[in-house]
């Protein structure tokens, strides 16, 4: 039976009964949808192909196995303006990650564990320079030094968690946990994608502060995983050595070169230094009111030097390989990568290193490497 799929891909699309009916053309009422999503009757072979086609989706997805639960959501800093949109964002998260799964099941890859740190949960009992030491115990738990982190994707997936992006509203990002049989759950976080590099990274290090911080009771949970986010993304130690303990001014160019060092805004820097008592408050309150002037400080929140959004790449190079070993098809693994078989053809046919003068202009996905 196709229920929980057809229901999972219209939750993802956004889309009401009522629409999906429409988008078909009316080829069969919102009402008859309701049925086929409660296992109530199957639809005809036509409108079954009718269905994935108004989704995006393959008929092979739709007749597939659920698999997979959502057990947990946690939606950050604000709930959706509905049900609905929570609902398409939640179903969007199963969509994502089923695929990605599905890749490494293809290729008999065991999907990695959440590396959970050794000391985790960190406390957070009444002050928030806790999570200050939560993030230095941290960075030691994973021995990353103290130096700024190349990319916040990478580190994720490396230690379990997979990092999706789509488009989430007016959200900055989540944390999930899906539930599998017979295997470990997946912990998942996801970002928004519409976001500048830097706020994608701050996302990420706010999302690992809900993961290993037990806060406790009288504590704001959302200020404790800010502080954490900038004390992980920038440990004192290394802010000092930039910025020194003690200023009475910073200049935008300064905070600029900043920006780069520590691959973070210059809002958070400039937030960072005041928790760590670089800057007084009341510092901190003009160049907020400057940053304001600037438009920094309303939506989309941007500043100048924007930094381009972090990927690991890894679920590309999986479907990829996939393909080169003849492990899936064509159809397959454009269905996966959701890009059309033409755009697929010229990925795979157009490798990204030097050809010593070779075209590969008309090599299709046939050409294979070895």
């Amino acid at each position: 039976m196709i229920g929980n799929r057809l229901k999972l891909a219209r939750s993802a699309a956004g889309l009401s009964l009522r629409e999906l009916s429409d988008r078909m053309g009316n080829r069969v009422t919102a009402q008859s949808i309701g049925k086929y999503e409660r296992d109530e009757a199957m639809p005809r072979s036509g409108v079954l192909i009718a269905l994935a086609d108004a989704l995006g989706v393959s008929v092979e997805y739709l007749m597939g196995e659920p698999g997979m639960v959502l057990q947990s959501v946690d939606f950050r800093t604000k709930r959706m303006a509905s049900k609905r949109e929570e609902d398409r964002i939640s179903a969007m998260v199963l969509h994502m990650l089923e695929r990605y799964l599905t890749i490494e099941d293809i290729l008999g890859l065991p999907s990695v564990c959440w590396d959970k740190p050794r000391s985790a949960p960190y406390p957070v009992v009444n002050d928030l320079s806790e999570a200050d030491r939560a993030a230095s115990a941290l960075r030691y738990d994973w021995n990353l030094g103290l130096d700024p982190i190349p990319n916040m994707v990478e580190l994720m997936e490396d230690r379990g968690v997979k990092v999706l992006f789509g488009p989430l509203s007016n959200i900055d990002g989540l944390t999930a946990q899906v539930s599998r049989e017979g295997v470990a759950d997946a912990h998942v976080i996801v970002v928004n994608e519409e976001h500048d590099g830097e706020r994608q990274r701050f996302t990420i290090a706010h999302e690992i502060g809900h993961m290993v911080l037990d806060i406790s009771a009288g504590v704001d949970e959302e200020k404790a995983a800010h502080r954490f986010a900038g004390a992980f993304l920038m440990p004192e130690e290394a802010i000092w050595a930039e910025v020194g303990k003690r200023r009475s001014a910073i200049s935008l160019a300064e905070l600029f070169e900043l920006k780069i060092i520590f691959r973070a805004s210059v809002q958070a820097i400039t937030y960072r230094c005041k928790d760590l008592g670089i800057i007084s408050p009341a510092l901190m309150g003009r160049m907020f009111n400057a940053f304001r002037e600037l438009g920094w400080r309303s939506p989309p929140y941007e500043e100048p030097l924007a930094m381009s959004g972090e990927r690991s790449g890894r679920f590309e190079r999986l479907c990829f390989r996939a393909l080169s070993e003849g492990a899936i098809s064509e159809s397959r693994a454009s269905e996966l990568l959701e890009m059309s078989v033409y755009d697929l053809n010229r990925q795979m046919g157009d490798p990204s290193f030097p050809t010593a003068g070779v075209s590969c202009e008309g090599i299709g996905s046939e050409m294979r490497i070895g």
